[in-house]
């Protein structure tokens, strides 16, 4: 029986500097058993050089070699044409694939009879996968990069501050989202003295919300009375009334603040339009925006464009941000290798990775394809 061989590639998208393992990660996997290539220069995006992923047993060569030796080939984000015709029959890809939004490249690759797992298909409600969750990992670090980001393209202060020339006054900060990114904008901002507030559409984020010390926004019950929950506990479909008075009372909120933050995202779909044109043109100026669904399938808000910055006219400035795991490379590609190495440990069986389409993970990876 040979020993498995994990090899790590250079991430080719414009502006990742991610990489999929960092020396710690090596480590590990060589204590494992595993045999462990990195493909050369692959982490100096993230400040990793090539002697410190030798030292720390793996084997730096040129892209070619490692797939030619590799058994399974570790990426971060969907691998480019050049890549993807690289890989060779027999071999897995382990990454973020994104398959929803690039099924034909998971399709070519599957008729070419190249695994592909995709950490993006894990879902949140298996506890025994919370050490693989990369989605998690990564929307952690985005959301602390957001509240920065937004805290640095504010020309006021966060915190309330006493000084000699009189008191300024907190930001005022809106969140909407509170899965993990938004909870972790609410966090952070938190910490750096803003008065933040947060909606979501699930009353039960509710209570995450309040145990950060921010506000839930109470514009989620239908303004009839009725009772928004439905047969079965779950929810009912609004009026166009109820949609329109909910809208209304959002967009007052977006108004009012200082600083939005914008969190909500559908995988492979476009994301939910949060923050219209007109919304925008009420804010305030000097009033900051950071959308984090910014991407070439939209955003949750009008006019925002993926890693690029716009002010508006009367002055509020609007940030695409979809990109923030990238500009905390070090910190996201070292979350992101222990989800890996958290996954292989599970995989990996008599120094073999086993496929197995019976274990819930497996299949959820593979949508349900492993073979």
């Amino acid at each position: 029986m040979g020993t498995l061989t994990i090899g790590a590639v250079r991430e080719r998208a414009p502006g990742e500097r991610r990489v999929a393992l960092v020396p710690e990660a090596v480590t590990l996997l060589h204590r494992a058993g595993l045999d462990v290539l990195i493909e050369t220069g692959a982490g100096s995006g993230a400040w990793f050089t090539d002697a410190e992923y030798t030292d720390a047993g793996a084997t730096a060569v040129p892209a070619d070699e490692l797939y030619a030796r590799a058994d399974a080939v570790l990426c971060v984000g969907p691998p480019d044409a050049e890549t993807a015709q690289a890989l060779r029959a027999g071999q897995t890809l382990i990454g973020l694939l994104e398959p929803l939004r690039h099924p034909a490249l998971a399709e070519e690759l599957t008729g070419r009879g190249v695994r592909t797992l995709s950490l993006d298909l894990l879902p949140r409600t298996l506890s025994r996968a919370q050490s693989m969750d990369a989605l998690t990992s990564q929307a952690s670090v985005a959301g602390y990069k957001a509240a920065l980001l937004a805290a640095d393209s504010y020309d006021r202060f966060f915190p309330m501050l006493t000084t000699a020339a009189g008191t300024m006054r907190p930001a005022q900060v809106l969140v909407l989202g509170a899965g993990v990114a938004g909870l972790q904008a609410i966090a952070t901002a938190r910490r750096l003295g803003a008065v933040v507030s947060a909606y979501d559409v699930r009353p039960e984020s509710r209570g995450e919300v309040k145990s950060l010390g921010a506000r839930f926004l109470d514009i989620q019950s239908p303004p009839n009375g009725e009772p928004g929950t439905g047969q079965g506990g779950y929810a009912r479909e609004l009026t166009e009334q109820e949609q329109r008075a909910q809208r209304e009372a959002l967009d007052a909120h977006i108004a009012r603040s200082d600083i939005v933050i914008t969190t909500a995202q559908v995988p492979g779909r476009k994301p939910p339009l949060l923050v219209s044109a007109a919304v925008a043109e009420r804010m305030k100026p000097g009033s900051v925006v950071v959308d984090l669904a910014a991407s070439e399938l939209g955003g949750n808000v009008a006019g925002t464009e993926p890693d690029k910055t716009t002010v508006l006219d009367n002055g509020v400035t609007l940030i695409g941000a979809g990109r923030l795991p990238s500009a905390m490379a070090t910190a996201a590609s070292t979350a992101y290798a222990r989800n890996l190495v958290a996954l292989l440990r599970h995989l990996v069986r008599d120094g073999e990775l086993v496929l197995d389409p019976a274990d819930e993970i497996t299949a959820a990876l593979t949508g349900g394809a492993s073979s």
